[in-house]
């Protein structure tokens, strides 16, 4: 059945793709950025649903304005499951931006790409960064740098903080939380050295993979200024690995997506 699954959902993967390409390359470049910002937050729904991944907004994330989304980082499709919710932009390793096809599309879709172990990355990063918040974007951050099985949190790299602290935006935390048939679970964590085709292949031949991402409170600008990046970065890590630890599934959920909140 997984097999056949698989054979199913593929064709329209493909598709799905060839779209996103032919989209890009001939008409994201003359519209405007509000139908751009739409664009990518139907691309993302539509893959995230053909991947068969049902996902649950938990809280009330900001509509409008500028700010930081902060975000632990469990596999690929993280990317597209947050910007579902809102055109988002990503700060991602430049490794990212040379995978086949993907690479290339993320790229034109405007992800700021951090090339590690540059002596001027993070400030390159910084000043792409505050021209994207005076456009009022949102950027997205994985700050732990890598993803992990998405039980626990790994440190955070407070570096990428300041941009948000020196704009004076809103950083909110975001919590990632992946079950699998209804338990917590790491079945589809994109980690050690499995490649990215082995691991969407492993969302294709699945049904019952589910993703809340609950929105926690907003870090304000005031408290950002008062705290700096050290406790900033400290904060928001203890607020999301307390999320991320809960094994059960009480939060109370405000809004739930369509048509990403479909059964696989």
């Amino acid at each position: 059945m997984s097999f056949l699954r698989v054979l199913l959902r593929l064709p329209f993967i493909l598709v799905w793709l060839v779209s996103s390409l032919l989209s890009v390359a001939t008409i994201y470049p003359i519209v405007t950025p509000a139908l751009r910002g739409r664009m990518n937050r139907a691309w993302s729904r539509t893959l995230v649903w053909l991947c068969g991944v049902k996902v649950t907004v938990v809280g009330r994330p900001p509509m409008q304005g500028s700010g930081l989304w902060v975000s632990n980082h469990v596999s690929w499709i993280d990317i597209f499951i947050l910007a579902g919710v809102r055109s988002v932009f990503f700060v991602a390793k430049s490794e990212i931006r040379r995978w086949p096809v993907i690479g290339w599309l993320v790229a034109k879709v405007g992800t700021v790409f951090l090339h590690r172990g540059q002596r001027h990355a993070v400030r390159e990063v910084s000043e792409e960064i505050q021209r994207r918040f005076a456009r009022g974007e949102v950027i997205g951050l994985f700050a732990e740098g890598t993803t992990s099985t998405g039980f626990d949190v790994l440190p955070f790299h407070a570096s990428l903080f300041d941009p948000a602290i020196r704009a004076q935006v809103a950083i909110q935390p975001v919590a990632l939380r992946f079950m699998y048939r209804g338990l917590r679970s790491d079945f589809a964590a994109f980690v050690g050295e499995e490649t990215l085709v082995a691991n969407l292949w492993t969302l294709l031949r699945a049904s019952g993979v589910q993703v809340e991402v609950v929105f926690l409170p907003v870090i304000t600008p005031e408290q950002s200024q008062e705290w700096g990046r050290n406790r900033v970065a400290r904060h928001a890590e203890e607020m999301i690995r307390e999320a991320v630890r809960v094994s059960d599934r009480t939060d109370h959920v405000c809004e739930s997506q369509t048509p990403m909140s479909r059964s696989a």
